[in-house]
């Protein structure tokens, strides 16, 4: 800086025009010296870019805002490295050259949609023949999903754990078949979410091999349940508590959803031309009463489901 200021004193001084005068863009690299920032947070950011942008080097981070959009924050950095100047924008993180995003507010907006996107994909069925099977199920669902990203009191968080009820509910009604049920064993009521639940089980995944795929599918139906009813009554519900019940719902519709199509289909364990494990089931409702199609993966095999396993 010193040196930098002698410099300036011998050259010559430029005239000023008019009232004021627009100073020259600062050099990057002295541009931290004048800002306040969080320097676990910078470094943070400053590492993210350079793993990204590959053989460029952060020159100045500064994050210029914050902004709270559907239950999330999101921090928003200007980085400068030495061939080019991002917008970093966080939960989670993706940066974006301002040369094609010159704008921070419609990168920001742009970045929320990709990221609910990118979410609504993740917390929806495993692939597209699970939500193919369970169509009416998964839409329920999403809509407890979609409420949970609207809420904002204590009471709407409760109204998550309502639909996450009837999901539950509408699961076992969909599942649910009389000849479940033993002989002299009471029938549970419609909406015995855990005792058919338990029904369901047996039947899909019968016999001493499946004793543990038996014991978890009953464990999880019986926490999912008692975790939505919690949230039901929890007059100081929070987005945290929604989201975990939300998830512990999934994962019921999920695993039992697997191990249905697994019954339902009489998929074999391997391929019996190759021998691989690699064998995919998929779901085709045009193709009843025989909807499922098998496909090994690895050599090509295919069958379409022969007889109904249920």
């Amino acid at each position: 800086m010193k040196r930098q200021r002698e410099t300036a004193k011998r050259g010559k001084k430029r005239k000023v025009r008019g009232e004021c005068t627009i100073p020259p863009p600062p050099v990057k690299h002295i541009l931290s010296s004048y800002t306040m920032s969080n320097p676990i947070s910078k470094r943070a950011i400053s590492d993210y870019v350079e793993r990204q942008a590959r053989n460029e080097t952060v020159q100045h981070a500064e994050r210029i805002m914050s902004e709270h959009v559907v239950g999330h924050d999101y921090d928003c950095w200007d980085v400068h490295t030495d061939k080019d100047r991002y917008w970093v924008i966080t939960n989670p993180t993706n940066l974006y050259s301002q040369y094609y995003f010159p704008s921070l507010d419609y990168t920001l907006s742009f970045h929320i949609g990709v990221m609910l996107r990118v979410a609504a994909l993740q917390r929806s069925a495993p692939n597209a023949a699970h939500k193919s099977r369970f169509t009416p199920i998964w839409r329920r669902w999403e809509q407890a999903a979609e409420s949970c990203d609207d809420a904002e009191e204590a009471e709407d968080f409760q109204g998550v754990g309502v639909k996450c009820r009837e999901t539950l509910i509408q699961f076992v009604r969909a599942l649910a078949k009389p000849g479940m049920v033993s002989n002299g064993q009471e029938v549970p009521k419609r909406a015995d979410v855990i005792g058919w639940s338990n029904l369901i089980a047996n039947h899909v995944a019968p016999g001493d091999r499946n004793e543990y795929v038996r014991a978890h599918l009953k464990a999880i139906s019986k926490s999912a349940w008692d975790l939505s009813n919690w949230l039901t009554h929890a007059n100081n519900a929070t987005r945290h508590d929604a989201e975990i019940v939300l998830d512990a719902v999934q994962t019921v519709i999920g695993t039992f959803g697997m191990a249905v199509m697994r019954h339902e289909s009489g998929v074999p364990e391997r391929c019996p031309e190759c021998g691989s494990y690699s064998l995919d089931v998929g779901f085709e409702p045009e193709l009843m009463p025989r909807p499922y199609i098998m496909e090994c993966e690895s050599c090509g095999w295919q069958k379409q489901q022969e007889e109904d396993a249920c």
